[in-house]
């Protein structure tokens, strides 16, 4: 069996080691012969790396390990990039979430005001790490789960329509592993499901276990009662916060908007934005939660394995969120035709969506790329709001490349989450001076 090499783009992030972990812990099905860990930040990267590398050497030692922050040496010799980056870091985040929220409007990294300065941000990360594996590996392919991942796959698309990245997001896997757990299931690879929208943006319309009994009945029963929390069945893992079972719960509100079908939890921004900020605190947010919490624990836990030169009892655990990164390159590599939710352009697999729209559906994936499934047409209330985020995101990329002001504050007046457009202009200014070390200058 073919044995790969990957390189993490991203390699200083506190989720690098559950990936390798979670790598490791698949080599049966997917052998690797080399993991790289690449980043632009070697102080950041070389706390994870000291860990990862003695974690390989521990539980894989005939694989290659190297961390490096030269592009050359990273993307040179590689079969996948496995890609998160975050542009800007958590210091950036701090001005997504909050600048928004401290002009009553929802402050969230990937939503609203916040998505959109973050996607101007992160465009220019991943099209920079597009250029490298192009250009030192042209046979290679992306696995980007770099956010927000809509603005990230309209701008390729519009940029690099051949390239070999595929943009995958990891939301939608954690929302069926509740389901399946909901309805007596043990994983969310015992269901078929139909899921149409865009990124952070989607429903359920139809899941079916493998013998294909309807599943949807049982799972919106308890969704209009508990949401997506699983508390009440005991499966709720213990590491999630606070805000993260508040949302979960909420998606019981969500689901009444349209009970025919099973909503993502991020609409919860869009469709109730005055209840997202009513519950959040400008000058507390999640950024601080993270850095408090998941930053502190997974650096702590690195420095400890290093200093011990053993990963033997760690804390660090495998990512099951990860799962998916190791079914889609596996797809890749051998073929498997595995069926898996991607952010694929359009092409009329939603029948009354625009063809180039970048869309969140079911794919069958082989040593080719994906191939959509057909969703056919979708319910008036889903097209509306789909084509207005989906002219969000249009309008935010071409703001980008055009250096348009007018375009990108046209996209903020324009998302659901906005008030009015003399409010959108004054984010827009304040999102400016905040990123003017990070965006293009507009004019």
């Amino acid at each position: 069996m073919k044995r790969s090499s990957i390189v993490i783009a991203g390699g200083g992030s506190t989720y690098t080691p559950e990936i390798i972990l979670m790598l490791l812990d698949n080599l049966d099905r997917f052998p690797i012969s080399q993991i790289k860990l690449y980043d632009n930040d070697y102080e950041r990267q070389k706390i994870v790396a000291d860990a990862c590398e003695i974690i390989i050497r521990e539980q894989a030692p005939d694989i290659k390990f190297l961390a490096t922050t030269d592009p050359e040496e990273g993307f040179t010799d590689i079969d996948f990039v496995m890609a998160h980056i975050r542009v800007g870091k958590y210091e950036m985040r701090d001005f997504d979430e909050k600048i928004p929220l401290r002009n009553g409007l929802v402050g969230q990294e990937t939503c609203g005001p916040g998505g959109i300065a973050y996607g101007f941000r992160s465009i220019t990360g991943v099209m920079e790490l597009v250029e490298y594996m192009e250009k030192y590996s042209p046979n290679a392919w992306m696995l980007n789960y770099s956010n927000p991942a809509a603005i990230v796959a309209e701008a390729i698309r519009k940029v690099k329509p051949d390239s070999r990245v595929l943009n995958i997001c990891d939301m939608p896997i954690d929302i069926e592993e509740r389901m399946a757990y909901i309805a007596g299931l043990n994983s969310r690879k015992e269901m078929d499901v139909r899921y149409y929208g865009l990124n952070h943006f989607g429903w359920w319309c139809d899941i079916r276990d493998k013998e294909g009994n309807d599943l949807m009945p049982v799972i919106k029963e308890y969704v209009l009662e508990h949401g997506y929390n699983l508390e009440s069945i005991g499966k709720e893992p213990r590491l999630n916060d606070p805000d993260w079972l508040k949302t979960y719960r909420f998606a019981s509100e969500l689901y009444k908007t349209d009970p025919s079908v099973l909503p993502s939890t991020y609409l919860k921004y869009y469709l109730y934005p005055d209840h997202a900020v009513e519950e959040s605190d400008p000058d507390y947010t999640r950024v601080d939660l993270i850095r408090e919490g998941r930053e502190k624990r997974v650096f702590e836990e690195c420095r400890r394995i290093k200093e011990c030169e053993t990963a033997k009892d760690t804390t660090l655990e495998i990512g099951v969120h990860a799962s998916f990164i190791v079914d889609l390159a596996r797809a890749i590599a051998f073929n498997t035709h595995e069926r898996m939710l991607l952010i694929v352009e359009n092409k009329g697999a939603v029948e009354n969506l625009p063809l180039t729209a970048m869309v969140e559906i079911p794919c069958i994936v082989g040593s080719n790329g994906p191939e959509p499934m057909v969703i056919g047409e979708i319910p008036w209330f889903q097209k509306g709001l789909i084509e207005q985020q989906h002219a969000v995101e249009k309008l935010v990329v071409e703001a980008y490349f055009e250096h348009s002001y007018q375009k990108l504050w046209q996209a903020l007046i324009l998302s659901k989450t906005m008030k009015d457009a003399d409010l959108a202009k004054t984010v827009l200014d304040q999102l400016i001076e905040a990123n003017k070390d990070f965006w293009p200058e507009l004019t």
